[in-house]
């Protein structure tokens, strides 16, 4: 029994680390984009919530990566702000392709919504792949 909980602080402070990241992530992620995801959310606004979750998802990915790998929390808080910037360098380069995407998203249009979510998806995955240090 003591040896199935050996690690549980370790876990705790990973956990926690990794929640207060993304409690991070949607607060710069929502300061860095034209539109505000969670008010539109809160109107139920679906274009919103699809490309606000698959962005989280796309920053939840590569930090899962940086917990696995991490030497120790702090080189997993850097893996993890690494993570952040991908993701809003991804919703840049998306802006640039779609013209008017927060406008077009606050409008409820999903096309463009998918398109940002899936690319955030994408980065998110491929910067989890590159972080196997």
């Amino acid at each position: 029994m003591v040896s199935s909980i050996a690690n549980l602080l370790e876990f705790l402070l990973y956990f926690a680390t990794a929640i207060a990241l993304a409690g991070f992530y949607l607060f710069v992620y929502s300061l860095a984009t034209a539109h505000n995801e969670l008010a539109l959310i809160r109107q139920n606004v679906i274009a919103a919530g699809l490309a606000l979750g698959l962005s989280l998802i796309g920053f939840a990915l590569p930090l899962a990566s940086a917990i696995v790998h991490a030497q120790n929390i702090v080189d997993c808080l850097v893996w993890g702000v690494v993570a952040l910037i991908v993701q809003i360098i991804a919703y840049w380069l998306v802006r640039l392709l779609v013209p008017n995407l927060s406008e077009r998203i606050a409008s409820n249009e999903l096309a463009p919504a998918l398109f940002l979510g899936s690319a955030s998806l994408s980065a998110g995955v491929i910067n989890a792949a590159a972080m196997t240090f």
